[in-house]
């Protein structure tokens, strides 16, 4: 880090590349913002985009102060997107607080991201069940290991801990923690953007109308 007066070794100013592999014309979308999702999606496991499911989560405290953090879609269809997650973490708080959810997938191989905005609503037992017990049992035993968010002195702790529920849960199932869960955003508007030549990206933003979608271009 230097002086406003010095230019550093690395200058972020200087950090750009030109957008080339395509645009996104009206012509490309379809009629529910899922399809489009979904055809986005497969493209992206298509080219190897490591963890393409991972999306950024931003929530908002009960002071405006938003927070970002990166969790796995897990689930989609037309009632919305599913994530699941520690019921005690700061996420999880923030939603009991304030619905309102927006989720980012960062698709830069592709020059691509899509922006999806929502409200989140608690899963109910029966889904979370169903999904905690597909989960493999090292995962399960995880679940109870950690009280996310919460501050340890080092990582020793959970290593221990995790070891002595191993021991524990050895035989037969894991059962689900009172504190897992996980939450499904209703979708509000989906925003699908690509990257463009000289800046003009194409940007098309789908907004709920009743029972159909309302679809603009917007500029970039």
């Amino acid at each position: 880090m230097t002086d406003n007066s010095e230019k550093s070794e690395f200058d972020v100013a200087d950090s750009r590349r030109e957008y080339v592999r395509g645009g996104l014309r009206r012509r490309d979308l379809t009629e529910n913002p899922l399809d489009l999702f979904e055809h986005w999606l497969k493209q992206a496991c298509e080219a190897k985009i490591p963890d393409p499911t991972a999306m950024c989560v931003a929530t908002v405290d009960e002071h405006g102060q938003p927070y970002q953090r990166i969790v796995l879609l897990k689930h989609y269809d037309n009632q919305g997107m599913v994530f699941y997650t520690n019921l005690g973490s700061r996420k999880a708080k923030q939603l009991e607080h304030n619905q309102h959810i927006s989720l980012l997938f960062p698709w830069h191989m592709l020059d691509r991201q899509v922006i999806v905005l929502g409200k989140a609503e608690r899963l109910s037992m029966v889904d979370v069940m169903k999904y905690f017990h597909s989960r493999p049992k090292d995962s399960q035993i995880a679940a109870w290991v950690s009280q996310q968010s919460s501050r340890i002195s080092t990582r020793g702790v959970l290593e221990s801990k995790f070891l002595e529920l191993k021991q524990k849960f050895m035989q037969g199932e894991v059962p689900l923690p009172s504190f897992w869960g996980g939450f499904r955003v209703t979708i509000q508007s989906v925003e699908f953007w690509q990257g463009g030549e000289n800046r003009l990206h194409d940007r098309f933003i789908y907004q709920r109308d009743g029972q159909s979608w309302k679809i603009d271009r917007l500029a970039p």
